[in-house]
């Protein structure tokens, strides 16, 4: 693996767990997370709206 594609992983990984960090504060303050976030952690926007409160 060359050092660019391991740079890009990395840089991935992080991108992914600053979406994870981001929607889960945004559901705990009782928001909508952005649907940029929710789409980097592979949901469908619409999808997050039909879901209901527990």
């Amino acid at each position: 693996m060359g050092s660019r594609k391991l740079f890009s992983a990395i840089g991935d990984i992080f991108t992914t767990f600053g979406s994870a960090v981001a929607a889960s504060r945004a559901v705990e303050a009782g928001r909508r997370p952005r649907a940029n976030d929710l789409r980097k952690l592979g949901m469908d926007p619409a999808a997050f709206d039909r879901m209901g409160r527990f």
